[in-house]
């Protein structure tokens, strides 16, 4: 290429570089309302099916939106006025216990543990791990974690006011899905835009799916998990009952974390007991089974199969990429690159 003014061509050069510098900077700026964003048309999409199925009885769309709308604000409504006053006095005792459970050292703790353990495993010798645990434990700097508690506090306040904001972005995105389809649809060349439909509503579908039947997995965890523990005598059974519902909702790895901080609590000196803590562990590895082979198929029936091997690759990089709601939203996106794969990349390909 033959440069006829250098000082011009590095001078448009160097605006292009800048221009691309702010504009990194501007999503960087604006990456937490890009993610509010994101979170509320993913949520849209997910009341998509319950919408549908409402006008499939003959009822205007604007109705089912309201009453879909309605039923989801009066659940949540009523969730919080029956069971955060539990939770919260819960919480408080559950903070009084580990206050006092840190007061008292974890060598009491840890004896009851290991002469239990000891009395159900005869053979097995805990010695020489549980003098690892004393010493891990007994090494942790818990002004440290106290700071953290704080900063945790912090983050859950600023997130709720976030979800009050995804909130309402749900709600105007979902009574205006079919207006926000139809102008992405006019972008597209009118010989292609039959196909691009079509393709457009099976991944639609198919992320609305996935998240009607994740939000289904949770709410069955977390009612089994308050009726089992109630019935077995588990500390705060309200406080592990949303855990579990909660974490759930987390693909691949929520169910099992979810349980074994539920496990974990159930150890806790003055309100579990190790056999309380084993009850609640077999429970949740039988549970776990029928999740992932009974539950789940018959829940996600209708949503995209995605293999196992890139279910956990998508749920890795969302996670490393946008954190929970990477992980969540990764294996929708998986579903439609998959749609798009086998309906368009591999018939080309047979074509040729």
């Amino acid at each position: 290429m033959k440069v006829q003014n250098p000082f011009r061509v590095a001078f448009v050069a160097t605006l292009g570089v800048g221009l691309g510098i702010v504009l990194i900077q501007s999503v960087q700026t604006l990456s937490t309302i890009l993610l509010y964003i994101g979170t509320a048309l993913f949520l849209s999409l997910g009341l998509e099916p319950a919408i549908s199925f409402l006008e499939r009885r003959r009822m205007k769309r604007w109705l089912a939106v309201l009453i879909t709308v309605l039923v989801i604000l009066a659940a949540f409504t009523g969730i919080v006025l029956m069971i955060v006053p539990i939770i919260v006095d819960q919480i408080s005792q559950l903070v009084v216990v580990i206050s006092e459970a840190l007061d008292q050292g974890v060598e009491p703790f840890l004896a009851d543990i290991r002469e239990w353990v000891g009395g159900v495993f005869p053979y097995l010798d805990v010695d020489q791990v549980f003098q690892y645990v004393t010493d891990w434990v007994n090494s942790l700097d818990f002004a440290a974690i106290g700071e953290s508690v704080i900063v945790f506090g912090a983050t859950v306040v600023a997130g709720l006011a976030g979800g009050f904001i995804v909130l309402i972005l749900t709600i105007y995105f979902t009574a205006s899905t079919p207006n926000l389809k139809a102008a992405v649809y006019q972008l597209v060349p009118a010989s292609k835009r039959a196909r691009f439909i079509d393709l457009a509503e099976q991944i639609t579908d198919s992320v609305g799916y996935f998240v009607m039947g994740q939000l289904s997995l949770g709410l069955t965890n977390g009612v089994l998990s308050f009726i089992f523990l109630s019935i077995i005598g588990a500390p705060f059974t309200a406080v592990l009952a949303v855990i579990a519902l909660f974490f759930s909702i987390i693909p691949l790895v929520g169910t099992l974390t979810g349980s074994a901080i539920i496990v974990l609590t159930c150890l806790l000196p003055g309100v579990g007991s190790p056999g309380t803590a084993l009850a609640a562990a077999i429970y949740y590895l039988i549970y776990m089974q029928i999740e992932a082979y009974v539950l789940a198929p018959r829940i996600m029936s209708r949503a995209v199969s995605v293999p196992g091997a890139v279910v956990v690759i998508a749920a890795l990089a969302g996670g490393s990429l946008l954190g929970l709601l990477g992980a969540l939203v990764a294996i929708p996106i998986a579903a439609s690159i998959l749609i798009i794969y086998r309906q368009v990349i591999i018939p080309r390909q047979n074509e040729r």
